[in-house]
């Protein structure tokens, strides 16, 4: 009895091999998938902002971006297939590549910077609910937020900020936490609404002046000097921008791709990341022109054109308008928590105590976790530079990537055992030295130096974009020595 205890303590069924029946996804869910994972104000800033406020050639911008996607098409590629061929999580193949008690504590890092992040950003979340609410104060009677009780306030936050940070933190620690079949609802109802903001969004700014938006639209896309020398260095930190953007999706993406019918449907979804990153370009980059044509219009002292659709909505008074733009980025927000933060932080935690956590379990500790980040946010963590040493904890995420591709292609052949990756027997075949792999670990550090050297070291810091990189190929080139030797 106790032998069998023993065999089974790294064992938890939301981290068992998935059930064939729960393998559905297809090439339409990543498209949502990636979808998401570019609908957010990030995303959204940050596409405007390369093409427009930096003033590259658009089709610098362009050939940069569908290169950065195809990169990180490939990555997910390799990443993706040993979690759609097995159906297990990133936290569970890691234990093939760094020892079953190595992956438990060192897959950590992933979970710190996802409850971080999850955090901060269920925090500007619950200010788009503040600003709903204080909407609808107003439109009621405008004189209500006037009362003392709204001008009080802790930590930098009001009763109204209050009560939308707690709702959004249960909203979604009890919406992420029901199954993994219906954060795949929420997946893809958050991608499809939002193309569909984004689309009466882009007709609202194009109807107002069709024939000035267009040529505004049409003037940007210029070819002249498309092929000078100067543009290698703009295309180099375009590609590093947008695969860092999706760096931290790629190390986890296993979490999603053990869904997926087959090896076909992976590849077809993730090439879709390109159809997803050419039509949120459009939209953007559009939606802010011709929103600065209106706002050029409208208002005086418009000293630069606005990237951050939260920025542009509070310019246009128009309260219906507001509310519906709120209400998408609301979605979008979320859905780009749920990828990027919530499901990694579920998976490490409950690779950490398996016999202990399950999905709801784990969903009280992000919450709680999550609630203390973010009402700290405000006054003291985002006072302190706290998101350095986040992405010092992310110069982890290349060199895990690194080894586990060179340890599962190169060295295990793609042959993976289902049975022995949850036994803790010293046998077994992932225990290695008492439960860790030393080389591995060894090329992990030695990863994490190089890559974490363009945060700290000001003479490297131009290298930042490419950190992940850095860190992948010097992990598995020392990994694949080592154990080659």
């Amino acid at each position: 009895m106790n032998q069998k205890k023993s065999k089974n303590t790294l064992l938890n069924w939301e981290l068992v091999s998935t059930n064939p029946n729960d393998k559905n996804w297809d090439w339409k869910d990543l498209f949502c998938f990636w979808g998401c994972n570019i609908q957010s104000v990030i995303g959204f800033s940050l596409i405007a902002s390369l093409y427009l406020v930096y003033e590259l050639n658009v089709f610098v911008v362009l050939i940069g971006t569908l290169l950065a996607s195809i990169l990180v098409y490939f990555l997910a590629n390799l990443i993706g297939k040993p979690s759609q061929k097995y159906g297990l999580p990133f936290s569970v193949i890691l234990r093939t590549s760094l020892g079953v008690k190595g992956a438990k504590y060192l897959g950590l890092f992933r979970g710190l910077v996802g409850i971080f992040m999850f955090g901060i950003q269920t925090y500007f979340l619950s200010r788009l609910f503040s600003f709903l609410i204080r909407i609808s104060i107003f439109s009621y009677d405008n004189s209500i937020l006037d009362n003392d009780i709204f001008l009080i306030f802790l930590l930098g936050l009001n009763i109204i900020d209050w009560v939308s940070f707690v709702f959004t933190i249960i909203l979604q620690a009890f919406l992420f936490s029901k199954s993994h079949q219906f954060n795949r609802t929420i997946i893809r109802f958050s991608a499809v609404t939002v193309y569909s903001g984004m689309l009466i969004f882009f007709l609202t700014v194009f109807l107002y002046d069709v024939k000035i938006t267009s040529a505004a639209f049409a003037d940007i896309f210029s070819i002249n000097n498309l092929f000078d020398k100067g543009n290698i260095a703009p295309l180099i930190t375009v590609v590093g921008t947008i695969f860092a953007y999706f760096s931290i999706v790629i190390l986890n993406y296993g979490d999603f791709s053990r869904y997926v019918k087959n090896e076909n449907e992976l590849k077809k979804g993730n090439l879709s990341l390109v159809l997803n990153l050419i039509i949120f370009s459009f939209f953007a980059v559009f939606i802010v022109i011709g929103a600065d044509i209106f706002l050029n219009k409208n208002l005086e002292n418009m000293e630069r054109i606005l990237t951050n659709p939260t920025d542009i909505i509070g310019k246009i008074d128009n309260t219906e308008l507001t509310v519906i733009v709120l209400f998408f980025i609301i979605f979008s927000s979320a859905s780009t928590n749920l990828i990027a933060n919530y499901v990694p932080t579920q998976n490490t935690l409950l690779n950490l105590m398996p016999m202990k956590l399950n999905l709801k379990t784990s969903a009280v500790i992000i919450a709680l976790l999550g609630f203390v980040i973010g009402i700290f946010w405000l006054p003291l963590l985002s006072q302190i530079g706290i998101l350095a040493f986040v992405d010092t904890f992310g110069a982890f995420f290349g060199p895990l990537f690194g080894i586990m591709v060179v340890d599962y292609y190169l060295i295990k052949k793609t042959n993976l055992d289902n049975k022995d990756v949850f036994s803790l027997e010293k046998s077994s075949l992932y225990f290695y030295s008492n439960g860790w792999h030393i080389k591995a670990i060894y090329s992990l550090i030695l990863g994490f130096i190089f890559a974490a050297s363009s945060i700290w070291n000001e003479s490297l810091m131009f290298l930042h974009s490419y950190s992940w990189m850095i860190g992948a190929f010097i992990s598995s080139l020392t990994y694949y020595l080592l154990v080659n030797k």
